[in-house]
C-alpha cells in the first residue's frame, strides 16, 4: 500500500475545459492504481495531509509548500518559484542590455542553453518586444508565442514591423509584465520531437518521440498526439539506444536545456519533465533545431506516460516499449485497443476524442 493517503487533482483557476478535466481524472485513476491508493477527486473536496497531487498547471511560489509538497514523490508535475519559470518564457534571453526582467530572472540561462535553443527573445513589455522584433525581422519572418498558450494555439507569424506593432497594440500590459512573451525565428517544414522523463512510485522512465498535428473543429492546425519510445532508467539509458542522428540531437538538446534549468533555477521540483524540440528550416533554408519549451506539468503525452508506467511496474523485466496518444476532432474513431481518456462534446473545442495506447516495442522502427 502506498504511503500516500490518496491521489487528488488540483484544477487551475479558472478551471480547464471539460476535455482536460476528464482526461486528467482518467489519468489520475491510473496513477492511483499504480500508487495503490484511492483517487479522491479534486483537492478542495478532500484537503488532508500526505496526498499525491496532480496539478493542472505547474505550481508557483508557495503553492507546493502550502500543499505539503516537498519533492518529486509528492506530485505528478512540477513546482517553480516565479510565474515566468512555468512557461516557455525561460527559454530565451532578453533582447538588449537594460531590457526589463522580472524578479528571479536568470540571466545566465540562455547562454548555458545556447546550443539547445533557436534564435529568439523573451520580453516583458511592448518596447522590448519592438526591439526583439527588429532584430528577428532583419533575418526573416518571426513567430510570436503567448507563453501560456497550449497545443500551439495563439501563435502568429509576423513578416513586417507594422504587423508586429498591430499585434503588440492589442496585448494586455499586466499580462505581459507578469508572464512575458516569446518572439522566435520562424521555421518551415517543422518536425516536433518530444523528450522527457517521468518519476512515479520508484519508477524512472525516459523517452523520445515525435508529435503530429491535426485540424480542430475550426480548421486550425493543433496538437494531435505523440508517438513515444520509453525506456526504464534515466537519460543516459535513453542515449544508449541506437538513435537516428536527428533524434539523438533532440535528446542531447533536451538534456542541455534541463541541465541549464536546474543550474539556474535550483528551486525546481519536478516528477514530469517534457521538452518540445522543433527541427526545420529558417528563412535562409538552413536546418535549425532547438527546444521550444518545457512542460513541468501533466500534458498531452501524459496518457502514454501513465500507461507505460503501469506496464513497467507490472513487468520488472521490461526495459523499453512504445506508447502513443491521439487527439482527434469531430466524430472520428480512436485507434483500435486504445484507452479512452475523453470522448464527447467540449464547450471550448467541440467534439473531441483523446486516447492513449501501448504498442509493442520494435527496435527496428525509427521514431522519425
Amino acid at each position: 500500500m502506498s504511503s500516500k493517503n490518496g491521489v487528488v487533482l488540483l484544477p487551475a483557476t479558472p478551471p480547464p475545459p471539460t476535455h482536460e478535466q476528464a482526461s486528467h481524472a482518467a489519468m489520475a485513476n491510473l496513477l492511483a492504481e499504480l500508487l495503490d491508493t484511492p483517487f479522491l477527486g479534486d483537492y478542495q473536496d478532500h484537503a488532508a495531509p500526505n496526498l499525491y497531487v496532480i496539478p493542472t498547471d505547474t505550481l508557483i511560489g508557495t503553492q507546493a509548500h502550502d500543499l505539503d509538497i516537498h519533492g518529486p514523490d509528492d506530485l505528478f508535475g512540477g513546482s517553480v518559484a516565479h510565474p515566468f519559470m512555468a512557461t516557455k518564457a525561460i527559454t530565451h534571453g532578453l533582447p538588449a542590455a537594460g531590457a526589463h526582467a522580472p524578479d528571479g530572472w536568470a540571466y545566465d540561462f540562455a547562454g548555458l542553453a545556447s546550443s539547445a535553443i533557436l534564435v529568439g527573445f523573451t520580453v516583458f513589455n511592448a518596447t522590448d518586444a519592438g526591439v526583439a522584433g527588429q532584430i528577428l525581422l532583419a533575418a526573416g519572418s518571426l513567430r510570436v508565442k503567448p507563453v501560456r498558450g497550449k497545443a500551439g494555439r495563439g501563435q502568429e507569424v509576423m513578416r513586417s514591423a507594422d504587423e508586429l506593432q498591430r499585434y503588440l497594440d492589442g496585448l494586455d500590459a499586466e499580462e505581459l509584465a507578469t508572464w512575458g512573451l516569446v518572439l522566435e525565428e520562424n521555421l518551415e517544414r517543422v518536425v516536433t520531437y518530444s523528450v522527457g522523463q517521468v518519476r512515479v512510485a520508484g519508477l524512472v522512465l525516459s523517452y523520445h518521440g515525435t508529435q503530429r498535428l491535426t485540424r480542430d473543429n475550426q480548421g486550425e492546425e493543433v496538437y494531435g498526439g505523440s508517438e513515444l519510445t520509453l525506456v526504464r532508467g534515466g537519460y543516459d539509458t535513453l542515449a544508449r539506444l541506437s538513435l537516428p542522428d536527428r533524434t539523438r540531437l533532440a535528446v542531447d538538446q533536451a538534456r542541455v536545456y534541463e541541465a541549464a534549468a536546474r543550474a539556474c533555477y535550483p528551486s525546481l521540483i519536478a516528477s514530469r519533465l517534457n521538452y518540445d524540440i522543433a527541427q526545420g528550416s529558417n528563412a535562409k533554408g538552413d536546418f535549425r533545431s532547438g527546444v521550444l519549451e518545457q512542460s513541468w506539468r501533466i500534458g498531452g503525452a501524459s496518457g502514454a506516460e501513465v500507461l507505460a508506467l503501469q506496464a513497467f511496474a507490472a513487468d520488472p523485466a521490461l526495459q523499453s516499449l512504445r506508447a502513443s496518444t491521439t487527439e482527434t476532432y469531430g466524430d472520428s474513431q480512436p485507434p483500435e485497443g486504445a484507452t479512452i481518456l475523453f470522448r464527447g462534446q467540449d464547450e471550448e473545442v467541440g467534439f473531441i476524442t483523446k486516447s492513449a495506447r501501448i504498442e509493442a516495442y520494435d527496435s527496428s522502427k525509427r521514431s522519425d
